[in-house]
């Protein structure tokens, strides 16, 4: 150590730091507390922060000089999208679990006789998986029958109304935060005092940057995949192929996590089996191809060109923040965990390694 040079770590850096860490502790603890009422307005927040661009999108193309119009547009257009896919693949859906409940039902019943090798991933599939209630719930959305029950359909579905208020909420939020959106962002701004701005925001321009690359680029990534999933498992024959293709791309936009669903197809696989549909291993070996070839066009051909570059976390890192802030806060620590491991990193590199 040089002669009369201050140390940096001296009493007053060090009580500094331990207040930040006891407020970052205590903000964490408020949103674990909170996570339940502020989970829809997480899911909003990435929706509305998804949507930016159509939203911007729609106002060039009907040269619309404020946000609302443009922002209600968007919400309508997203949500006939999704309507118009649940309501032309409903049908099959139904049919296909009614199919299904009735090969676990002739199971049960001894009408099928099981093999041995099998009966550890039944007692599996029936203890986790009850595809009555699936089909019960799929049928419930039939207008026709929702109609029939008449005075009786208010305590059926208690909780099913609950579950849709909850998420009509969600969508109250992407509304609202889709028309003030940049008011919103200038907001967050001046939360930061005036003296500590400068520095923080070059550590939230270079999140955010990298954020606008990042998750934009994984949700065209991700709908891509969707896409190459449900053609794939269509063209094997796999039972409720567009429900698991849907299910793939939405579990694309967290890293990795797209592979948990090879359970349910394995277990789709096995059951269809044993109706007589098909065999077992060689339907397993298709869908396996299918992720194979799916991921291959998605990594090596889809990714680069949309993505251009990486996030500049390696895969143990993305892991291991998905791990750390799931178990924190659960799916809110899920949604933010890439971009508060960005940005930890980010201030590392900038105010701590390279600081002389």
């Amino acid at each position: 150590m040089a002669e009369g040079k201050p140390l940096y770590w001296n009493t007053d850096r060090i009580m500094w730091l331990l207040l930040g860490v006891l407020l970052a502790a205590g903000i964490l603890w408020l949103i674990y507390y909170l996570r339940d009422a502020l989970l829809p307005f997480f899911v909003a927040c990435v929706v509305a922060y998804l949507l930016q661009p159509l939203v911007a999108l729609n106002r060039r193309w009907f040269h619309l000089k404020g946000r609302a119009v443009a922002s209600v547009l968007t919400a309508v257009e997203v949500t006939l999208v999704i309507g118009a896919v649940v309501w032309l693949a409903l049908p099959s859906v139904s049919s296909q679990l009614d199919e299904l409940g009735a090969i676990l039902s002739d199971v049960s019943s001894g009408r099928i006789e099981l093999p041995p090798s099998y009966r550890s991933a039944m007692k599996f599939i029936n203890k986790y998986f009850d595809p009555g209630y699936f089909s019960r719930l799929v049928s419930s959305i039939r207008i026709e029958e929702l109609l029939r029950r008449g005075t009786s359909l208010l305590e059926e579905s208690a909780e099913v109304l609950l579950h849709v208020l909850a998420w009509l909420l969600t969508l109250i939020y992407v509304l609202f935060i889709l028309i003030d959106y940049p008011q919103i962002v200038k907001g967050f701004q001046m939360i930061v005092p005036q003296k500590y701005r400068p520095k923080a925001m070059a550590v939230v321009n270079d999140i955010k940057n990298g954020m606008n690359h990042y998750f934009r680029g994984q949700g065209i990534v991700a709908l891509f995949a969707m896409v190459f999933y449900c053609i794939g498992f269509l063209i094997v024959g796999l039972p409720l192929a567009v429900p698991m293709g849907l299910l793939v791309g939405i579990l694309y936009m967290i890293p990795y996590f797209q592979y948990v669903t090879l359970i349910p197809v394995a277990g789709l696989c096995l059951v269809y089996s044993l109706g007589g549909g098909f065999e077992f291993l060689p339907e397993l070996g298709k869908c396996c191809l299918v992720y194979v070839v799916s991921q291959c066009i998605c990594d090596y051909v889809i990714t680069p060109h949309v993505m251009g570059r990486e996030l500049g976390l390696n895969p143990a890192i993305i892991l291991l923040s998905l791990s750390v802030w799931g178990s924190l806060l659960g799916i809110i620590g899920m949604i933010i965990a890439l971009p508060v491991t960005a940005l930890i990193m980010s201030y590392y590199a900038r105010y701590i390694s390279n600081r002389t």
